[in-house]
């Protein structure tokens, strides 16, 4: 007699498989497999379920203990009559327990609550998800966080960015209804739970999921103008070698020039931008004796030096994560000044089509710039004026209930106009917090 028979063998192979799909666990999946295999060919007394039990569980801890029991039963020699009676009852009870559970363990409080009160083993199964998905949601947020945060390589935005998405999906497995009641019920039927499943850190996660997943979005765009600035970069150099005549070595070196510029437009606090830096360094130094030994125009130069300067400036303003709008009128001034030094360079001049591709760029960011400006000016006046409304409402405070809540609402909704970006956003975020909590009074 072998101590795993066929049949259990397939059903723990299967509930395996199950398992490790979604989570691509693929060498714990084939080490209970050679496991499994091995005991089918073992002769001896059939395993039980609690011999069989370690043989899965120390690599899918969330392993089906129905699925267990059921190839613990499968695995038991039994006489044919008594099988069928006993499997025949046995699988009435499960469809019928099978669908009691289910029907209790739905999201809805009015049907939780009260069994709760009375039979929470029934709730186990939806406790044991819930604590499988909040388990798995704080680690891959972990993960991402590693990769994204400290990425060294475009694989690790990649694989950052699966992180992110695996974590957003068990965090929208978490009900929130659970928030706030259910954990002292699990954690009491429990004798007390050993993680801490609060609304606070619900928002948190999902805070950072959110700020990660924009990261991604950055990286990712950085990675792309990385690519097309070293292929309109290498395009140059071959045109720089395959040229036979000056205007044609020059508008390669006008190419060359411009793909060193959306170099050095790609934000410097990303991967690419890091790495864009270096490339920049390198590729410059190769172009110098170039540009030099082309004729070309000293004044040219200097007018796209300063122009470059101003624009550094511009991109370093441009690094912070906000600005106010006196900040935003000054990187659009800078941006300006940059534009009207390269309006001075004369189609005649050797170095014009290098300028140009300056004066694009820069043209481009400054209309950026603009829409930004205006998009801070429009902030800080909803700002101003919900906080109008806040004085008029702390002077004159209304004694009809329905008042004060029609004026809490539209305070709210004045400072809901105010997007994350602008300066204001943080204390418009606290005050409508506030705002709620007196509605919810």
């Amino acid at each position: 007699m072998k101590r795993l028979n066929a049949k259990a063998k397939d059903l723990l192979q299967k509930e395996v498989e199950k398992q490790a799909q979604p989570l691509n666990l693929e060498i714990e999946s084939s080490l209970v497999r050679k496991r499994l295999d091995k005991l089918s060919q073992e002769a001896g007394q059939p395993l039980t379920q609690t011999e069989l039990a370690p043989l899965v569980q120390d690599l899918f801890p969330q392993f089906d203990p129905q699925v267990l029991a059921r190839a613990a039963r499968a695995n038991r020699p039994r006489p044919l009559k008594g099988w069928l009676i006993f499997g025949g009852c046995l699988g009435a009870g499960f469809v019928g327990l099978a669908g009691l559970t289910w029907l209790v363990n739905l999201p809805y409080p009015m049907i939780r609550r009260p069994v709760a009160r009375v039979a929470p083993l029934l709730l186990l199964p939806s406790y044991l998800e819930m604590d499988r998905n909040y388990r798995e949601a704080i680690a891959h947020v972990e993960q991402a966080d590693q990769l994204v945060n400290k990425a060294t390589s475009p694989a690790d935005i990649a694989l950052g960015a699966e992180k992110v998405k695996q974590a957003q999906a068990n965090l929208d497995k978490l009900p929130v209804w659970f928030l706030g009641y259910e954990p002292v019920r699990v954690c009491s039927f429990m004798g007390g739970c050993s993680w801490n499943f609060t609304f606070d850190e619900f928002q948190r996660a999902r805070a950072q999921v959110g700020r990660m997943d924009a990261i991604v979005f950055q990286e990712t765009n950085a990675l792309s103008q990385l690519d097309g600035a070293e292929t309109t970069l290498q395009q140059a150099k071959t045109a720089y070698q395959s040229a036979t005549d000056l205007p044609a070595k020059q508008q390669a070196l006008g190419q060359w020039q411009g793909a060193l510029a959306q170099l050095a437009l790609i934000p410097p606090e990303t991967l690419a931008g890091k790495q864009a830096q270096t490339k920049q360094a390198v590729y410059s130094q190769e172009l110098a004796p170039l540009a030099g030994a082309a004729a070309g125009s000293g004044q040219t130069r200097t007018l796209i030096a300063a122009a470059q300067e101003f624009a550094k400036r511009a991109n370093q303003q441009l690094a912070k994560p906000s600005q106010t709008l006196a900040e935003w009128e000054q990187t659009e001034t800078l941006w300006q000044e940059a534009i009207q030094r390269l309006r001075q360079v004369s189609p005649q001049d050797p170095d014009y089509v290098a300028s140009q591709s300056f004066l694009a760029d820069y043209t481009q960011r400054l209309g950026q710039t603009q829409v930004k400006r205006q998009q801070e000016q429009a902030a800080e006046q909803n700002f101003s004026e919900a906080q109008g409304q806040i004085k008029a409402l702390l002077g004159n405070p209304p004694r009809d209930k329905a008042a004060l809540n029609n004026q809490l609402n539209a305070i709210i909704s004045q400072l809901q106009r105010i997007p994350s970006g602008a300066s204001s956003y943080a204390e418009a975020q606290t005050l409508i917090q506030q705002a709620q909590e007196q509605l919810n009074k």
